[in-house]
């Protein structure tokens, strides 16, 4: 099963950390000095703020999956919409290591659809090669690795 994922640029994480924890009647599953999770199961959401980037509000939104194989499926139909950005194979993004891939939709909103599958001692890696396609990668320019934002 799909989890939605919501990934916010906050000023001030400790306040953010509070209102969403009364909000979600939970503590983050993740805590870090400039990172919090919240997996919820009600609804299925991995909702994560950071301060990582001077940008605030909305990242990006996207699709967590469980299997490679759920991974593999939506690839296939961002493929097949033309809108593959940039697919990624073993990055270090968010403290945890993933396979993911990127897209944006005809407004310009990004979305990231990964499988993670362990957890990483960094927010992101500055190793992130960029796209084959000779784009420019932005691990880190924004606070998330992805596609530069246009």
């Amino acid at each position: 099963m799909n989890r939605f994922h919501v990934h916010v640029h906050v000023a001030d994480l400790e306040a953010n950390i509070r209102f969403y924890s009364q909000l979600f009647g939970a503590e983050p599953a993740v805590r870090k000095h400039d990172y919090a999770k919240w997996m919820i199961e009600d609804p299925r959401v991995n909702f994560a703020v950071s301060t990582v980037a001077g940008q605030r509000g909305v990242s990006h939104l996207g699709l967590q999956t469980e299997t490679s194989e759920e991974l593999a499926a939506i690839g296939e139909r961002l493929d097949k919409a033309n809108a593959v950005a940039l697919a990624e194979v073993g990055t270090t993004c968010c403290y945890a290591k993933s396979d993911k891939f990127w897209a944006t939709d005809p407004q310009g909103v990004r979305w990231e659809t990964f499988r993670s599958f362990g957890e990483a001692p960094t927010y992101y890696s500055s190793a992130t090669s960029p796209p084959e396609d000779g784009g420019e990668s932005a691990c880190g320019q924004d606070g998330c690795c992805g596609p530069a934002v246009a």
